[in-house]
């Protein structure tokens, strides 16, 4: 029987910013050998022939411009709840997204791409410009002190498989004993992890003068990587969508870095007690 082959997803909205994301989903798939899928979202089912028509002849232009085969996926629902059951229904291994950034009143798209991306299973890799290299080389993860920022060991693993990618650990610098703490556990268990699997990396500390998020991208700018790996922080609320986490931020840099964000497994509750993966 033959191998079913991975599914990327891409979201679309006829704009420019969709075009890039689906250039580096056609890179992706070109190493990874993945269906590529288009997925739009509808309000109302009466939107349906048409847009399937124009879904349609997106899939021939870009057949045309690029030599890439593409499937579409039409769904009615919101953007907030139907693309992560499309990553669910679809085992999709990973979802691309351009997004506009958080200038001015873009703060507000930069918000929705959040919470469209905390819902979901799958990581997404949200763009806002072209791809440099054909793979991407150069990882900057940054390591702070939540709990959660452990589970990038797996997803690190991963893109080493695939990519044979070169990572930075971006250690956070603290001055309270409790951070410090958090950050140096993260740390060490993400040197023994890499090591194990025999993966390159090398390890930079902030300078602890701006907010971690800033520092970050400013860093990643300076050694020119080709994307930032990120894990969002567990329950996040509305507060955090309308204000700006920190994530939003790095999502949304002004330095157009694609940023992969992977969710951290969701609290189980087991024999009476709260418990996390990770």
């Amino acid at each position: 029987m033959e191998k079913r082959k991975s599914i990327i997803l891409v979201t679309w909205d006829f704009t420019e910013k969709s075009e890039y994301a689906l250039l580096h989903a056609i890179n992706v798939s070109k190493v990874m050998d993945c269906v590529i899928k288009l997925v739009h979202i509808i309000k109302k089912s009466s939107e349906r022939t048409k847009t399937e028509g124009m879904m349609k002849d997106e899939v021939k232009r870009l057949s045309d411009k690029y030599s890439v085969t593409t499937e579409y996926l039409v769904r009615e629902g919101t953007i907030f709840s139907t693309i992560s059951k499309i990553v669910f229904d679809e085992a999709a291994s990973m979802v691309f997204m351009g997004t506009h950034g958080i200038k001015g009143m873009q703060k507000l798209l930069g918000s929705w791409a959040l919470k469209v991306i905390a819902k979901s299973r799958s990581p997404f890799i949200v763009v806002q410009k072209p791809p440099n290299n054909d793979i991407y080389k150069k990882i900057v993860v940054p390591v702070n002190f939540k709990s959660e920022n452990k589970e990038n060991a797996k997803w690190i693993e991963y893109l080493y498989n695939n990519f044979k990618a070169k990572f930075i650990l971006y250690k956070a610098n603290n001055t309270d004993k409790r951070f410090v703490r958090g950050v140096n556990s993260n740390l060490l268990y993400a040197q023994k992890y890499m090591r194990a699997k025999e993966i390159e990396y090398e390890i930079a500390t902030a300078e602890g003068k701006l907010d971690f998020a800033k520092e970050t991208v400013a860093y990643a700018k300076a050694v020119d990587a080709d994307m930032i790996l990120i894990m969002t922080t567990r329950g996040l609320g509305f507060a955090d969508y309308v204000l700006g986490a920190h994530e939003q931020f790095i999502i949304g840099n002004e330095e157009h870095i694609p940023v992969m964000v992977i969710n951290p497994k969701p609290i189980r509750l087991t024999g009476g007690f709260r418990t996390a993966g990770g």
